[in-house]
């Protein structure tokens, strides 16, 4: 469930990962990763036997046979994460896959060089699924990969967890799946990614987040970028794409989720909006408060202004924008009311990982808000345990103002 560490891989980066750890007494308190990913694609011989449709398992197994051109039925995506990027990801044939009790105990070993407790682990390539013309096919994919990770993987572990992949083409298999894997060991809420064209308000999924609502598990947005979308083609650098792509779906759908009143509709419904930072979140805000007061009508269904529904969503931190000014950081915290909504996610093992001292380290937060951001939030929202050598309690953190440290 992890990259090769060879001498070009993370282990060096991991071993600075747990002399940090070390050196902030992270060991204190509980750290949850929400949004760590592994390389599906070394399981997916054992995926495809969950595959039910025949036609579509054949299609998968036939794949298999043309080595290269095993992953067939998954989209691929122009531009390449692993080059130029700060870290470098790879496998190599002198560490082949050795099956799934050994990609848990390497996972569980990495988890612990990050000092994470607990990781809620998404898939990579079946990120772009949500672009597959053939809805019965990402159906197909969604379930095989729900029942792998539940029956071969979740159940043997009690670390990694999961926020299920939807298959939100097929709004009926969407709500199927939250029908049967909720309660399952492991699965801690559902993910739609956020790289599709389909209108999140529309009608045909108000049962889905009925059902999503009724399990008490939150629905996460994971966005991925598109170089092929028409306006991302203009740019010829994929800095240019990386930046902009992420956010972008991430905000057309949450400002469809807020003007179409969903939170309204549904009001013990959890949003997470996943792996865009932090700085997107004020402009939308503005932006959509800006236009909802001049024209109220086209948004009937709301009792309160845009900005006030999404302070209710959670976040994830990961890729954590540093300014040079980290007062500007410091209220972007304090208009998201970070200390109760942000979750800290590292997304390791890409290549824009952030450690946790990506949160314990910023100034301006009190020790109370950077445990709440690092763990105690996510625990919350995901219910999970404390984990046992927690059990005594943690230390009192001392509390200044409303969670931030006074600003100098």
């Amino acid at each position: 469930m992890s990259p090769d560490m060879g001498p070009n891989g993370n282990q060096g980066v991991l071993a600075n990962a747990e002399r940090q750890a070390a050196e902030r007494g992270l060991d204190r308190f509980p750290i949850v990763d929400a949004d760590a990913h592994h390389y599906e694609m070394q399981s997916w011989g054992s995926i495809v036997k969950y595959i039910e449709h025949p036609t579509t398992r054949r299609r998968a197994e036939e794949g298999m046979k043309l080595g290269a051109g095993r992953f067939q039925l998954l989209p691929h995506q122009l531009g390449d994460q692993q080059v130029a990027g700060r870290i470098k990801r790879r496998f190599t044939p002198q560490d082949p896959y050795e099956g799934v009790l050994h990609e848990i105990d390497r996972f569980q070993r990495e988890m612990s060089q990050l000092g994470v407790d607990y990781s809620v682990v998404f898939p990579t390539l079946m990120l772009n699924l949500g672009l597959h013309p053939q809805a019965e096919v990402e159906s197909a994919i969604a379930w095989a990969y729900a029942r792998w990770i539940t029956e071969e993987v979740l159940n043997r572990s009690e670390t990694i967890k999961t926020m299920l992949y939807i298959p939100f083409n097929d709004p009926d298999m969407s709500l199927k799946m939250v029908e049967t894997f909720t309660g399952k060991p492991g699965v801690v809420g559902f993910m739609v990614t956020s790289l599709r064209y389909q209108p999140v308000h529309h009608n045909r999924y108000m049962k889905f987040y009925r059902a999503v609502e009724e399990s008490g598990l939150p629905l996460a947005f994971h966005p991925v970028y598109n170089w092929s979308e028409r306006s991302l083609e203009q740019f010829d650098r994929f800095i240019g794409v990386h930046s902009l792509g992420f956010p972008l779906y991430n905000m057309i759908h949450l400002t469809n989720v807020v003007i179409h009143a969903i939170p309204e509709r549904f009001p013990r419904l959890k949003f997470i909006w996943m792996e865009c930072g932090v700085a997107w979140i004020p402009f939308l805000m503005f932006r959509l408060d800006n236009e909802y007061m001049m024209r109220p009508s086209e948004a009937p269904g709301l009792k309160k202004k845009p900005s006030e529904y999404m302070r209710e969503f959670f976040y994830t931190s990961q890729p954590l924008e540093w300014p040079d000014n980290l007062n500007h950081l410091a209220y972007i915290f304090e208009m998201i009311h970070a200390e109760t909504q942000l979750l800290y996610a590292s997304d390791y093992p890409h290549w824009d990982f952030d450690l946790p001292s990506r949160i314990y380290d910023l100034p301006f937060l009190t020790e109370k808000a950077k445990r709440r951001i690092l763990g105690r939030n996510s625990l919350e929202l995901f219910h999970l345990p404390v984990p046992e050598k927690y059990s005594s309690g943690e230390p009192e953190a001392t509390t200044v103002g409303d969670g931030f440290s006074q600003k100098k």
